[in-house]
């Protein structure tokens, strides 16, 4: 059968399209040209997460931890500190070695080339999952399933994100920027994941709430807006929002500084819905 050059011209354009679009919401490989800015400039966890979780859920050193989509081990930073044993579940190869090198001296750190879906951790062999800025990129049905599969019977999941909050002035400027100039922000906005009722739906939970500021100087402040993976990289749209957010920070800054307001919101449990 002879194919048009018409019809060839409209498949090249599809996959092209398709291959745009898997590119974009690519959760593995979206965030690999921005490792350096993340690990630098992403805010970290209260440390008193812990001493919640013992309170809370008998949590103890003895616990063996889990942290699905662990990037590069900022959410999971406290519990090697804390001397848990953690098998830190990354599929981005460039994230899971930039963990690698910086706890290349924790014997607990164990680093695992997996997935939320599949993480290679043997059934029945965790006490605590837990997954800090990631949940919102899982197929919620099948890591459900690799949970139940991994999870000791008195095992807990707890999911947790550091939620900027649009608490003054500068905030909601910050807010705005994103929305103007974020490649895809609101299709990819895990705040529509992040709700009580989607949540709910996964595991019945109990949510605690820790507020926190990171203060950043402009450099903190550009690194912290382009380890976003939504924001873009180059071009002339680069070029004017970093215009616009450089008379932001001259706008707002306050002895070379602006705080970056934010809430750790952390849903606890040991239910699957």
């Amino acid at each position: 059968m002879k194919i048009s050059g018409r019809l060839l011209l409209h498949c090249h354009r599809k996959f092209n399209n398709y291959m745009n679009e898997k590119e974009k919401f690519d959760s593995v490989g979206r965030f690999t040209n921005r490792i350096e800015n993340y690990v630098k400039y992403r805010p970290h966890y209260p440390a008193e997460i812990i001493t919640f979780l013992n309170d809370e859920c008998g949590f103890d050193q003895s616990r063996i931890v889990a942290d699905i989509g662990s990037g590069p081990g900022i959410s999971c930073e406290h519990f090697i500190a804390n001397g848990n044993i953690v098998y830190a579940v990354e599929p981005n190869e460039n994230m899971r070695k930039a963990a690698e090198e910086i706890f290349k001296d924790s014997k607990n750190f164990i680093s695992i080339n997996g997935t939320a879906e599949a993480t290679a951790l043997e059934s029945d062999s965790i006490d605590l999952i837990i997954a800090g800025q990631a949940f919102h990129w899982f197929d919620r049905e099948k890591c459900k399933t690799e949970f139940r599969r991994i999870l000791k019977n008195d095992g807990y999941v707890v999911l947790m994100w550091n939620e900027k909050i649009s608490s003054n002035d500068f905030m909601k400027a910050y807010y705005d920027l994103l929305e103007k100039f974020g490649t895809d922000y609101e299709k990819i906005n895990h705040s529509i994941v992040t709700n009580d009722k989607t949540i709910g739906e996964f595991f019945s939970f109990k949510k605690k709430i820790f507020e926190h500021t990171h203060p950043l100087d402009y450099k903190g402040l550009e690194g912290r807006l382009l380890s976003s993976s939504y924001i873009p990289l180059d071009g002339e749209v680069f070029e004017k929002m970093i215009a616009e957010l450089k008379d932001m920070f001259e706008k707002y800054n306050v002895n070379g500084k602006v705080d970056m307001k934010y809430e750790t919101r952390l849903y606890y449990g040991n239910r699957f819905s």
